[in-house]
């Protein structure tokens, strides 16, 4: 309700307003007009009616509860995020039966041409002389021809030679990669081979792989005599993103090797890949130095093991042949790198090389990229060369 005066109370201007007087009893209820809010008092009505006819308020729960906003949609979930792309992505491998083209087209194609007929019309002479012709050896294809004549394959004089120069490659286990044989510290590969047979080169698209596979990789620079050698493993080092241990030219190559394993052991990497002797002088002083990295290997990794690969240039042919079997003699390879098959027409060196020395070809070289050095698969390059 409100409070309302009398109209003839009420005055008339500002000047002629009563005086107040403090000590004038309170003013009586009956000389104001009382008139009670009607919307107030019918609220309180229906309030009281309300309370009576529900004593708990259930109803105004109810009400405020379906007054309420609806709740917001729950926000989707971020989104996943993308997976962090390696560091080190593995480049595409080449393709074998490509960088054989050559080779088939070259002698395989005039092999095959004389096993066309039957064991007994197949021209044996002409096969031999091809398989010479084709970098397998004289000896050795002499020992093939006659060894297919006898067997008699029902497949045929092809099927028989097929069979023989598969015989010619050595058991290896499947899936190999270098492994460290000290616990705690790198696998090491020593890598050797002649000037100009692409081991530089090698060494860096071993790297690669390798780093690719998400191995930790480092490089010894222990090729000190030729100091091009040195630059072109820090490119490829670089190119691969890997670190490399390097001194200056004509610096002792075991205490490149030494800080190369010390380096290794310190950052807890995967793999050691030395670039060692390039050169073949004399087999003394060959003999010499890698002994001495070895005994260097085995001071700061004792017990170590490390792999020896040898890298040769498919195009020398025999004369490569040569000098894997002098290093092989002087150092004892444990593998074989055969590059540039590619660029020849000559493919049986395969064959003559895991024959004399019977030491595995680790990997083929069959083109320029990266992805080119490709694990030797025997069944795969058998069945590409008669593909």
């Amino acid at each position: 309700m409100f409070w309302r005066r009398k109209k003839d109370d009420e005055p008339q201007t500002e000047t002629d307003a009563p005086d107040i007087d403090l000590d004038a009893p309170e003013p009586d209820e009956a000389d104001f007009d009382l008139e009670p809010d009607t919307a107030d008092a019918r609220t309180a009505a229906e309030t009281e009616a309300a309370a009576e006819a529900d004593p708990e308020h259930l109803a105004d729960l109810v009400a405020r509860v379906e007054a309420l906003p609806d709740p917001a949609a729950p926000a989707s979930p971020p989104p996943e995020p993308e997976p962090e792309a390696p560091s080190h992505q593995l480049e595409p491998e080449g393709d074998l039966d490509a960088g054989l083209a050559r080779t088939r087209g070259g002698f395989m194609s005039r092999l095959r041409g004389f096993l066309g007929g039957g064991p007994d019309e197949a021209s044996w002479d002409d096969v031999e002389e091809t398989l010479i012709g084709g970098d397998v050896g004289a000896s050795l294809a002499m020992a093939v021809v006659e060894r297919a004549r006898r067997r008699r394959d029902p497949g045929g004089a092809e099927a028989a030679v097929r069979a023989e120069l598969a015989a010619l490659l050595v058991a290896r286990e499947p899936d190999w990669s270098p492994r460290p044989s000290v616990a705690g510290g790198p696998a090491v590969i020593l890598v050797v081979g002649v000037n100009g047979t692409g081991k530089t080169t090698t060494i860096g698209k071993m790297a690669a792989r390798y780093s690719g596979e998400g191995r930790s990789v480092l490089l010894a620079a222990a090729d000190t005599f030729r100091a091009a050698a040195i630059d072109q493993l820090r490119i490829w080092a670089d190119r691969a993103k890997v670190p490399v241990v390097a001194h200056a030219p004509h610096a002792d190559p075991g205490a490149v090797v030494y800080d190369a394993l010390d380096a290794a052991v310190a950052r807890g990497a995967d793999l050691v890949i030395a670039d060692t002797a390039g050169r073949l002088h004399t087999k003394s002083n060959l003999m010499d130095e890698l002994s001495k990295i070895r005994r260097i290997i085995d001071k700061r990794l004792p017990g170590a093991e490390p792999e020896t690969i040898f890298v040769l240039d498919a195009t020398t042919g025999q004369n490569g042949l040569a000098q894997a079997k002098a290093f092989h003699e002087s150092v004892g390879l444990t593998g074989i790198v055969l590059t540039k098959l590619d660029s020849t027409a000559k493919g049986g060196i395969v064959f003559a090389i895991e024959h004399d020395l019977g030491v595995p070809v680790r990997f083929v070289g069959v083109g320029e990229k990266v992805g080119d050095l490709l694990p030797f698969d025997p069944d795969a390059f058998v069945a590409a060369l008669f593909a």
